[in-house]
C-alpha cells in the first residue's frame, strides 16, 4: 500500500486550489458581479417583452436574439482567440457590451423602447458576447496549472450559477420595486469591474518561431481537427439535439410565467430558485462524476429536466414551481459543466479557443433554432401543449446513448517538443545527386 507523504497532500490541487492564483480570483469576483448584471438584464428583458407585446413569438426571439450571435460568430471568434491577445480581445468586447447596456438603459428610462428595439439591443449585447466566449473559456489553463484545471472550470461554473441564484431575483425586486431601467442600468455598471482586472492582467507573453496562422486558415484548422476528431463530433452532435429541445423552456418561460402571475418578481424568484440548487449541483458535480460515468449523470440529469418542463406546462402553483425549480438547476448544471468539461479535456491547446467556439457554434445554434421554433408553435399551439411536446422530446434524448456514447477522455494531447535535434555526419556535397529540370 502506496503512504503519500503530508508534503504531498499539501500541494495536491484541491477544489479551492485555483482560488489561490490572484488574477483568477479577481477574474472570478469581477464576473460574479458582472454576471448578475447579466441575469437581470435577461429577466428585465423578458418582462419588458411580456409589457410590450403579448405575441409568444416575440417574447421567444428574445432567447434567439441571445443565442444567434454565438450561431453566427463563434467560428470566426474561436480563430480570432487563438491567433490575437486574447487579453486585448476580452476588454474590446466588455468596452462593446457596457455601450450597448447603457444605450439600453438611456432608451428604456427615456420611454423609447419598442419590441424591435429590444432585439436589436439584445442582440448588440449578445455580439459581445459571442466574441468573448470563446477566448475567455480558453484563458483558464493560462491562469491555473493543468492540473486545477478541472477545479477552476468547476469554481466558473459555481460562480455563474451563484449569479444565476442571486440575479433574477434581485432584477425581479428591482423591476418590481424601480422599473426596468434600474436592472438595466446595474448591468451597464457591472461591466466596470471585469474591466478593470483585464486591464491589470499582465499576460505572459508567449513566443513562436511558426509563422503567424491566417485567420481563414484559422478558421478551417478548426473545422478540420472536429471533422477527424470523432469524440468531439459525437458530444456536438449529443448536445445539439439535447439542447434544442431544453431551449423550449428558456424560450417559453416568460410566457408561461406570466399565465399564472402577472408580477415580476414571481419570475425572478422561479429564476433564483432554479440558479441556488445549480450552485449545490455544480459544487457535488467532481464528486458525483467520480462515482458515476459521465453517461449516466447525463442520463439521470436529463430525466429530471424533463420533468421540470413538463411541469411547467401541468402546473400553476408557483409554491410547487419553486421547488421542481430545484431540480431543474441541479440538473441543467450538470449536462452544461459535463459537457463544458469535456470539450475542455477533448480539445489540445494550441486549438482549444477554437473547438470551443465550434462547440459554442453548434449549441447556441440549437438554442437560436429551437427558441424560434418553440416559440411559433407555442403561437399557434399553445405554450403549455409547445412545452409538453418539448418535455417528450428531452426525455427521448436519453436513448441517443444506444448509437451515439459519450467519448472517452484522450491521452494528454498537448504537442511534444523535445525531439532529439538529429546530428549530420556528413555535409552534403550540393555538386553530387540528381538533379531535376522543368
Amino acid at each position: 500500500m502506496t503512504k503519500v507523504s503530508q508534503s504531498d497532500a499539501v500541494n495536491s490541487p484541491g477544489p479551492w486550489g485555483p482560488l489561490r492564483n490572484s488574477t483568477f480570483r479577481g477574474l472570478l469576483l469581477s464576473n460574479l458581479v458582472s454576471d448578475i448584471g447579466t441575469f437581470m438584464q435577461s429577466v428585465g428583458a423578458a418582462w419588458l417583452m411580456t409589457s410590450l407585446t403579448n405575441n409568444p413569438l416575440y417574447i421567444a426571439l428574445i432567447q434567439t436574439a441571445t443565442a444567434l450571435p454565438f450561431f453566427l460568430l463563434a467560428l470566426p471568434a474561436g480563430s480570432i482567440g487563438d491567433i490575437f491577445d486574447r487579453r486585448k480581445l476580452i476588454l474590446c468586447t466588455e468596452v462593446w457590451m457596457l455601450a450597448v447596456a447603457v444605450a439600453l438603459t438611456v432608451a428604456t428610462v427615456f420611454g423609447g423602447m419598442t419590441p424591435w428595439l429590444l432585439l436589436l439591443l439584445t442582440l448588440g449585447l449578445s455580439i459581445g458576447d459571442a466574441f468573448e466566449s470563446p477566448s475567455w473559456r480558453a484563458i483558464f489553463p493560462e491562469l491555473v496549472d493543468k492540473e486545477e484545471l478541472p477545479a477552476a472550470l468547476v469554481l466558473n461554473g459555481i460562480e455563474f450559477n451563484l449569479a444565476r441564484a442571486l440575479g433574477p431575483g434581485i432584477g425581479g425586486f428591482i423591476v418590481a420595486a424601480l422599473g426596468v431601467g434600474a436592472a438595466f442600468a446595474f448591468n451597464a455598471f457591472s461591466f466596470l469591474g471585469v474591466i478593470a482586472v483585464v486591464a491589470r492582467w499582465k499576460r505572459p507573453t508567449r513566443k513562436s518561431t511558426l509563422p503567424l496562422e491566417t485567420f481563414r486558415g484559422g478558421t478551417a484548422a478548426a473545422v478540420r481537427y472536429v471533422r477527424y476528431s470523432p469524440g468531439v463530433r459525437t458530444l456536438l452532435l449529443r448536445s445539439a439535439i439535447l439542447i434544442f429541445f431544453t431551449s423550449s423552456f428558456w424560450a417559453l418561460l416568460p410566457t408561461a410565467v406570466k399565465s399564472i402571475s402577472t408580477n415580476p418578481i414571481t419570475y425572478g424568484f422561479l429564476l433564483g430558485f432554479f440558479g441556488l440548487s445549480a450552485v449545490a449541483g455544480a459544487m457535488v458535480l467532481q464528486r458525483t462524476r467520480s462515482k458515476i460515468s459521465s453517461e449516466a449523470l447525463l442520463s439521470f440529469a436529463t430525466v429530471a429536466f424533463a420533468i421540470v418542463i413538463l411541469s411547467m406546462a401541468l402546473l400553476r402553483s408557483p409554491a410547487i414551481l419553486c421547488l421542481l425549480m430545484l431540480l431543474g438547476g441541479a440538473s441543467w448544471t450538470s449536462v452544461m459543466s459535463l459537457f463544458n468539461i469535456m470539450v475542455q479535456e477533448l480539445a489540445p491547446d494550441w486549438i482549444r479557443a477554437r473547438v470551443l467556439a465550434v462547440y459554442l457554434f453548434v449549441f447556441q445554434g440549437s438554442v437560436a433554432f429551437g427558441s424560434t421554433l418553440w416559440g411559433y408553435v407555442a403561437l399557434h399551439r399553445g405554450v403549455h401543449e409547445a412545452l409538453v411536446f418539448a418535455a417528450i422530446g428531452t426525455g427521448a434524448c436519453v436513448l441517443l446513448q444506444l448509437l451515439f456514447r459519450l467519448p472517452a477522455i484522450p491521452a494528454d494531447l498537448s504537442s511534444w517538443n523535445h525531439w532529439v535535434k538529429p546530428t549530420i555526419l556528413e555535409a552534403p556535397n550540393p555538386f553530387l545527386g540528381p538533379v531535376l529540370a522543368r
